[in-house]
């Protein structure tokens, strides 16, 4: 029984990715790709026909064979998106996944397990882990033993290939899931007893982080709800992964503010060369729903922060800096300005990014050394 059932797995797999990759298969696909008997492959396509895990999409035409495709009554996968992002010799890797319980559930045993996973970050059903480029041992299994670990990150051309070690629901979603997740080209993996190792491939995307201040008049607006449109706008350009909207508060002080003066920013990930229309529509977007003239966005490549990045976000939270000094450390930092004066805070905002949302929110909090 234990030979059938792994044989069903193993051909319902099959028929999942050729449906992922082509929409449909036939019955040659499965005896080419198995090399079994085209009778048994006929047979098997007929058995999961007849249980409801396929589905005839074409009938046999003439000369046309049949044409199938895969469904299943489970999530095709837990993780709605897996993407990375690269800077240096550290990649991103976000996990969004269905469930926050899920995300907390890798999120432990990735830390846990150690190997080159540096920090974990939860928010919500976001999981962020920074890693470095390289390999580190990892041990999986039963408690006390994690049940997942990244044990090597390395990148190939355009891609970052992470090497995962997983045992019991992790392998599960290593061998049957994750290769249905957006943003994931594709996985590969191998079987030892009850261990699972796998090589997930992912695009190696640009980390970008917009900040944005001024928006809004003492009539109406808010920066906050403009920065969420730009999320949702930027969001659907091909190429553009959407991360995550923060709000930082700023100088409490100073005398021109509308109300609270916080500034936001934005993250996301972005394939290189749609970079140019990213900037051209997020321009082009803030200037024409800004009600305020002295609308600033501040854009920085890559999720590092320089300490003297990091420094700037301190003074812009307990000083009056000016349109000079903001744009001499733009431009230190490698970060781009556009627009008035509001540009001052929107770098204080990226100044500040990665920082938790309790220290963005409480400008009397100090600003945490960069990691």
């Amino acid at each position: 029984m234990s030979s059938v059932l792994e044989h069903r797995r193993e051909y319902l797999r099959l028929m999942r990715q050729f449906t992922l990759d082509n929409g449909t298969f036939t019955v040659t696909d499965i005896q080419r790709t198995t090399q079994i008997p085209r009778s048994t492959a006929q047979d098997w396509v007929y058995r999961l026909v007849s249980e409801g895990c396929v589905i005839i999409k074409e009938g046999k035409r003439g000369r046309s064979a049949a044409r199938y495709a895969a469904i299943s009554s489970m999530p095709s996968s837990t993780c709605r998106r897996l993407f990375t992002t690269i800077d240096g010799n550290r990649v991103e890797i976000y996990h969004d996944c269905m469930s926050g319980a899920c995300a907390a559930f890798c999120g432990f045993h990735h830390a846990l397990a150690g190997g080159v996973i540096t920090s974990v970050e939860r928010d919500g059903t976001l999981l962020r882990e920074c890693a470095r480029l390289g390999s580190g041992e990892v041990d999986v299994g039963l408690t006390p033993l994690s049940a997942v670990g990244v044990f090597g990150v390395r990148r190939e051309g355009d891609y970052i290939i992470q090497h995962i070690r997983s045992i019991g629901g992790p392998a599960y979603s290593l061998s049957d899931m994750m290769s249905l997740a957006g943003g994931v080209c594709r996985v590969e993996t191998q079987h030892r007893n009850n261990i699972v190792e796998g090589e997930v491939w992912t695009r190696a995307l640009h980390h970008v982080t917009i900040g944005i201040d001024d928006t809004d008049t003492k009539q109406g607006g808010a920066t906050f709800a403009l920065a969420l449109a730009l999320l949702s706008h930027v969001g659907r350009i091909r190429g553009v992964l959407p991360i995550a909207h923060h709000i930082a508060m700023l100088n409490q002080n100073v005398f021109s503010k509308t109300a609270g003066n916080s500034a936001s920013f934005i993250e996301v990930a972005v394939e290189p060369k749609i970079y140019p229309e990213l900037m051209a529509k997020t321009k082009k977007f803030i200037a024409g729903e800004s009600l305020s003239h002295e609308w600033g966005i501040a854009v920085k490549q890559g999720f590092i922060i320089p300490s003297g990045l990091r420094e700037y976000g301190k003074l812009v939270r307990e000083q009056v800096i000016t349109r000079m000094v903001a744009e001499a450390t733009a431009e230190q930092y490698g970060v781009v300005l556009h627009g008035g004066n509001g540009a001052i805070g929107a770098l204080g905002a990226v100044a500040l990014s990665r920082l938790p949302h309790e220290i963005l929110l409480d400008p009397r909090k100090d600003v945490m050394p960069v990691s």
